[in-house]
């Protein structure tokens, strides 16, 4: 079938349409040109129906791109736009060329068998010839790229990881680092547009941070399934540490993003009901506010940047927060006492004392795994105590911060 088509056609049209056809269905350009030349060795194929038909298998190889760009953003759409426009063009032009020389001039050459080797270099030709013509017009191409997929206000397509990369174990997880990171980005982002919302609710922010909440739950789902689905290829000891501690951190971020959502939901009843806290519970508020905001930074730092001495910072601050929390709530309990506070305003301090301290909790837990995959120790709980007790910077950093977010019970 392969050769009827490849030899049959003297209509240089209908040669192109064959070899574009029949690369799109092997999807091979390559395989493509190798029947042509096995087939050259008949003496059927000349060079004038040849030529049509390398021209069309360069269309025909576009397939592929076009196929792998469905369910990806506009701009992988518009490089495989970009990418067929180029061979359609570049054959549409020297088609025209190669007809008018053919016609007029007549050379022997064209009608000469073609050989394994000529078929070879007419190819590279083919495509020199359409780089040095086009590579002055890369605005026109640019121009139909967009034309075809135009921008538009929803270009926002849901992230996915790409299956092909699981053969390739190191390029597969160096994607999946950077969505983690992605997502760490996003969600620490988010959650201090919440503790922002506490101070003064914003209704663009709030929406904002349900809108990264909704973002975060979909990385985690895929992200877990891709590294599952990494950890059954062969992949290397330190590649396989890594994916464990990925998938810890992974959980932690999306737990983060849920405080996030609980923290503007109290801000909302608050809102809705009209209460407000007094003036020193606000300022005990912003003071615990300012700690979550800086172990945060500090967090995002540490694992983005894989810094150990930023992740050696967490632990000694989580402590900290975690005084503060308790500090935080004997003030309540004397304000509370004294009538200076509501018992339903009292319900929303706790709710907030509490997603802020286990907000703190999940950053401890990524400076861990941070510490974990620096010291390829998979023992949390056994890295945690030789922070607390065994470190005299620990010690050093949990007093700076001690004095910094202090609050009188």
């Amino acid at each position: 079938a392969f050769r009827n088509l490849f030899v049959l056609f003297k209509n240089p049209i209908l040669g192109v349409l064959a070899g574009a056809i029949l690369t799109g269905i092997i999807q091979s350009s390559s395989a493509s040109v190798g029947i042509l030349q096995a087939l050259s060795a008949t003496g059927q194929v000349s060079y004038a129906a040849a030529m049509p038909i390398i021209m069309g298998q360069n269309i025909g190889t576009c397939v592929t791109a076009l196929l792998s760009s469905f369910g990806t953003n506009k701009n992988a759409k518009r490089a495989a736009v970009i990418h067929l426009s180029f061979n359609i063009i570049g054959t549409a032009v020297w088609l025209t060329v190669f007809s008018i020389i053919s016609a007029v001039f007549k050379p022997a050459l064209f009608d000469t068998a073609a050989s394994y080797f000529g078929i070879a270099v007419a190819h590279s030709l083919f495509n020199i010839l359409c780089t040095l013509l086009l590579m002055p017009l890369s605005f026109l191409l640019e121009k139909i790229a967009y034309w075809v997929v135009p921008d538009g206000k929803s270009d926002t397509p849901r992230v996915e990881l790409d299956d092909r990369l699981l053969v390739t174990p190191p390029v597969a997880l160096e994607q999946c680092k950077r969505l983690v990171c992605r997502m760490a980005k996003d969600t620490v982002g988010a959650f201090k547009e919440s503790l922002s919302c506490l101070e003064r609710y914003d209704d663009a922010l709030a929406a904002h941070v349900r809108k990264v909440e909704s973002e975060t739950d979909h990385y985690e789902d895929i992200l877990g399934t891709y590294l599952t689905k990494l950890c059954r290829q062969q992949i290397t000891a330190e590649d396989s540490r890594t994916v464990s501690e990925l998938l810890k951190v992974i959980g932690d971020f999306e737990r983060i993003s849920d405080h996030s959502v609980n923290l503007l939901e109290s801000a909302e009843e608050m809102r809705k009901k009209s209460m407000e806290f007094s003036a020193p519970a606000k300022e005990e508020l912003h003071t615990m506010c300012m700690a979550l905001d800086e172990i945060l930074s500090i967090t995002l730092d540490a694992f983005v940047n894989n810094d150990l001495q930023k992740a050696s910072q967490v632990e000694p601050l989580e402590q900290v927060i975690d005084v503060l929390k308790a500090n935080l709530r004997n003030s309540h309990i004397v304000r509370l006492k004294n009538g200076e506070c509501t018992v339903e305003a009292g319900f929303v301090w706790s709710d907030l004392l509490t997603n802020l301290e286990r907000s703190s909790d999940h950053c401890s837990n990524i400076a861990v795994c941070v510490i974990d995959m620096h010291e390829h120790n998979m023992n949390s709980h056994e890295c945690l105590r030789h922070i607390k007790n065994d470190s005299d910077f620990f010690k050093e950093k949990y007093e700076q911060y001690l004095s910094k977010y202090s609050v009188h019970a």
